[in-house]
Parts: C-alpha cells; sequence; structure tokens
C-alpha cells in the first residue's frame, strides 16, 4: 500500500525542509475530520492499523535520494541527509475507532518536523483500506481508458496540468494506473507532473508542488495570526530564495491574503493557488490586483486545485485566457478516485494545534478559507480568526 517514504506529495519534503531551518523546536498536533458518514468495520481497522505500523520499516533509499539530488534542486545536501536518517514513528498517530469515520479519532503528535509526513500517507491509508475492506463493489476496468480520454481531452485544448490525486486515491495501483495513462494521453508537454515523489520517479515525472495550508497555519501562531500570509511567504522566501514561487491564497480568505501580497512579493512569486471559493471570481480579483501595482498578468500563473474536473479546467483556461493570465490545474480526486456509483471518501486531516517548543503551550490554529464549509479547527479559534480577519463579533459562530 505505501512502498516508499517518496510515496508522498512534495509540498510535504519542501515544508519539512522549511521547518527544519525556520521552526525545529515547534510542537504540533494534527486532527482528522471525516466530512461525510462513513461506516466501517474490524476487517478495515486492524488493516488500516498494520499499515500504520509498517510506515516504521521505510526508509530513503540511495537511488531515491540520488533522484531528489538531481530534480529537486530545492532540497539541500543538509535536508537529503536527515531524510535519510528519517523513520516513521507509529507511536505518533493515536486513533480511537468509532463504528463510522465521522465519530473516530484520529490525532498525531509530535515534531512539527518528523510529524508533518504522517498527513498524506495516512489519508491514502485510511482511503485504500476502505475500499478494500468496505466499499468492494468496484474494479479497475476502464481507470486505464478513462485517465487517457481526459488526459487527450486536457491537451486537446492545451491545458496545463498535474495529477495531484495522492491524499484521496482509490489505491496506490489506480494511481499508478492512472499517470501512466495520463502520460500516454498527452502529447505536447500539457502533462507538467505529479505531486507524488515517488511516481515521479517510477514514470520520469517532474515532482510538483510548494506549500500547504500547514505552513501558513502554524506561522500565524508562531509569528502573527493577522499578518499570516505575510510571514508565511517571506519565511518561505528565506528558505527558498525565489525557488516554488507559487503562493497559496485562502487559508484565511483571500481578501486577507492580498493585503499581505505586497508589491516585492507579488513581483517574486510565480504566480498564486487557488484552493476554494469561486475560482472565476477568484481570478478576477487576481488580475485586477497585479494590474493595480502594474505588473504584467502574462508574465504570471494562476494554479487552480479545487476539486476540479476535466471540464471544469477546460472553463477556468478560457476564462484565464481572456482575462490575459496564464493558468495550470492540479487535478486530485477526479483523476485517482473516480468510480460509478462509489464515491471517494470526504475527509481531512489539518494542523490542530502549535507550541514553539516543547517548553511552550500550545495554540489552536484554524483555517477559514474561501468556502465556510472548508473552514477547520477549534470553535473558539475560529471566532478569533473570523473576529481577526472579517470583523465578525466573537459571541457570533
Amino acid at each position: 500500500m505505501i512502498n516508499s517514504i517518496l510515496d508522498n506529495d512534495l509540498y510535504k519534503f519542501t515544508m519539512q525542509q522549511a521547518v527544519l531551518k525556520k521552526y525545529p523546536d515547534a510542537q504540533v498536533t494534527y486532527q482528522f475530520n471525516a466530512r461525510r458518514k462513513a461506516a466501517i468495520n474490524d476487517a478495515f481497522k486492524t488493516r488500516v492499523e498494520g499499515v500504520v505500523n509498517s510506515l516504521a520499516d521505510l526508509q530513503l533509499t540511495s537511488d531515491e535520494s540520488e533522484f531528489l539530488s538531481e530534480k529537486c534542486h530545492f532540497l539541500n545536501p543538509s535536508y537529503l541527509g536527515y531524510l535519510s536518517q528519517y523513520r516513521f514513528n507509529p507511536d505518533e498517530v493515536k486513533i480511537e475507532w468509532g463504528d463510522d469515520l465521522t465519530t473516530t479519532n484520529l490525532n498525531i503528535s509530535g515534531p512539527w518536523h518528523r510529524t508533518i509526513l504522517w498527513e498524506v500517507p495516512l489519508m491514502a491509508i485510511l482511503s485504500e483500506s476502505y475500499f478494500e475492506k468496505v466499499d468492494t463493489n468496484w474494479t479497475l476496468d476502464g481507470q486505464a481508458e478513462k485517465a487517457f480520454d481526459k488526459a487527450k481531452h486536457l491537451t486537446g485544448h492545451h491545458i496545463k496540468f498535474s495529477d495531484f490525486g495522492t491524499r484521496r486515491r482509490r489505491s496506490h495501483d489506480v494511481q499508478d494506473i492512472v499517470v501512466d495513462n495520463l502520460i500516454c494521453g498527452s502529447t505536447d508537454n500539457s502533462l507538467m507532473g505529479t505531486s507524488n515523489v515517488y511516481f515521479a520517479m517510477k514514470h520520469g515525472l517532474r515532482p510538483i508542488g510548494t506549500m500547504a495550508h500547514e505552513w501558513i497555519m502554524g506561522i500565524s501562531a508562531l509569528e502573527s495570526l493577522r499578518h499570516a500570509n505575510r510571514y508565511a511567504l517571506n519565511g518561505w522566501n528565506d528558505v527558498y530564495q525565489g525557488s516554488l514561487g507559487i503562493a497559496l491564497t485562502d487559508t484565511f480568505g483571500t481578501d486577507a491574503f492580498f493585503e499581505d501580497f505586497d508589491a516585492i512579493l507579488a513581483r517574486l512569486f510565480d504566480g498564486v493557488r487557488h484552493d476554494s471559493g469561486d475560482p472565476f471570481e477568484f481570478a478576477n480579483k487576481t488580475v485586477q490586483f497585479y494590474k493595480n501595482i502594474n505588473i504584467p498578468t502574462k508574465t504570471k500563473t494562476i494554479v487552480f486545485s479545487d476539486s476540479l474536473t476535466v471540464d471544469k479546467a477546460v472553463d477556468l483556461m478560457i476564462h484565464c485566457r481572456k482575462l490575459g493570465i496564464g493558468c495550470a490545474f492540479g487535478i486530485g480526486t477526479h483523476f485517482t478516485n473516480d468510480f460509478f456509483n462509489s464515491p471517494a471518501l470526504n475527509m481531512v486531516i489539518k494542523l490542530r494545534s502549535i507550541a514553539k517548543s516543547s517548553s511552550d503551550p500550545f495554540v489552536q490554529v484554524v483555517k477559514l478559507s474561501d468556502d465556510l464549509g472548508k473552514a477547520t479547527g477549534d470553535l473558539d479559534a475560529l471566532r478569533v480568526a473570523k473576529y481577526t480577519f472579517f470583523g465578525t463579533p466573537l459571541d457570533e459562530n
């Protein structure tokens, strides 16, 4: 199910390196949340626990280290040395099972630089185990053809896209089939790569990714809530010096992001990533923002990654071309868990709290997003964040 330490998304490794440089003593907790009911059984629970424990045996191989050194120039030798010594510690994961995923309590805790690698493989384990032990009324029939056809459709419109489907994939084998057939269906370099470093190595693709919400969420407690985006982007630049220049916009809402995204940062970063809210309105707002500070929009890119389908990507591409701004698409579940009458699990694992060190108190962190249904975190902490960014009275939910 998980046979390589690189069977993870690139942004986990890039954030791990950044955490090691900027916040090496930080301690964190993460919490699992299922957004939709999904009954589970004992076979599922046993399978998950067994695979989680097996991750302790994974380690970076010499071939994998060489791949990272050659293809990910932004990962420095000292970090690769750290990663070669890294081992998953299953004791960092605590699970209290319910009869349903919505009543299951799953938490991760420990040093930020260690626990940061758990989220993606854990979600992949939960998904694959569920479709192996609970929802079993499906087959692989047609998956190769479906992925090939999607790639052909995107390529036909000259759309730049990547596979972002690791976390909620149906299985390791499904993602392997999908990536292979996305390659076969892409004839003009439309396929930019995959977020999954293992499959990038296996299939000769470019690993794709920059940062996730947790980087900004953590910094909101360690540095500043009101200006978390500014601190996060400046810290990112301190580590990467202009590489990995796509800024995530929606952790505390797009308006708060653009308030912190000053002209220097806007020129430094190659573009922005949309992950919640109306993508067409976001594109309009982004173009107007760049115009207001005299940055040619044709030099910038919007990466869309929110619940995309190929048809939605085509519509957004047409819209962005009319606006005169570049665009690219990170497509996840629509690639790796698209099965008739067998929907993907709707789940997340998010940073819950953080402390500067083991001797400091924990502070609750939240994500607001541009979609109220995606907000996560402690209710009191959410009230404080909504007051800080939206002016919402503290006595309102």
